[in-house]
């Protein structure tokens, strides 16, 4: 399985930044995990093949570039684009963002050929395919209606924390698979800033050792994502003194497999 963070910033010579200020991840080049920086990370042969986006929790950093994905792709499309969430987040996303308002409501639409968008609904706690994937959402624990993920292609298996500050049934749901290769959780502000992180439904990378420690599966790799980039480098230097082996931030751009 292989998946790449997508760019969303790019730095004072033109290059994408490592620092991250829109979430989206791309999986084996076909499915995404939230839509942030969706229609300005993907490569051409991405966006040739991104049909499915699973939003994970409607906050703008997650959703912020999906409608622009959309209306790119309008004239091309032979299939939808099919956005996958929980009934809660389908229907936000239908009230705030594709509301005629906002955007159009493409949801609506068609150009011809098919429709243009859909809203695919998941239940949390039940399983279902996506291309080649079979998901698990879980309830995780933040300010907005959250999943997490649990991923497998039938060989290997990863589990994606999604936004969240202290949790319980995603560890009930990673730890109940035979096997995990890789552990994908967030660790946004500093420790200093460890009320605000609780206030607001994140993780402080002391958090995330706590959290660490509800974690069955053992020798995997464990990448931190959602660094705020005001935070990064503080963010990279508590995680690094955590000593855990295999914890490293997850860096934009780069493609990782297991």
């Amino acid at each position: 399985m292989k998946i790449k963070l997508l760019p969303s910033t790019i730095d004072a010579e033109g290059r994408a930044s490592p620092e991250q200020r829109l979430s989206c991840f791309v999986v084996d080049g076909r499915v995404a995990i939230d839509a942030g920086s969706i229609a300005v990370g993907l490569s051409e042969a991405e966006r040739a093949s991104v049909r499915d986006v699973i939003v994970t929790h409607p906050h703008m950093d997650h959703v912020a570039t999906l409608p622009i994905f959309v209306d790119d792709l309008f004239g091309s499309l032979e299939e939808p684009v099919r956005v996958r969430a929980t009934a809660e987040v389908c229907d936000i996303l239908a009230r705030d963002v594709f509301n005629g308002t906002v955007y159009p409501p493409f949801q609506n639409f068609d150009n011809g050929r098919t429709r243009v968008m859909e809203f695919v609904p998941f239940r949390a706690g039940e399983e279902f395919r996506v291309a080649h994937l079979r998901v698990l959402a879980v309830p995780v624990s933040h300010i907005v209606p959250t999943v997490g993920l649990v991923l497998s292609d039938g060989e290997r298996t990863v589990g994606f924390s999604s936004d969240t500050s202290a949790t319980e049934e995603f560890w009930h749901a990673v730890n109940r698979e035979p096997r995990l290769d890789a552990l994908l959780i967030e660790a946004s502000f500093p420790n200093s800033l460890s009320k605000l992180a609780e206030a607001s439904g994140h993780l402080t990378p002391e958090a995330l050792a706590g959290e660490l420690r509800k974690l069955a599966h053992t020798d995997l790799d464990i990448l931190a994502m959602h660094l705020k980039p005001s935070f990064r480098r503080r963010l990279i230097e508590e995680l690094e003194a955590l000593g855990i082996p295999r914890l490293s931030a997850m860096e934009p751009g780069r493609e990782y497999e297991w």
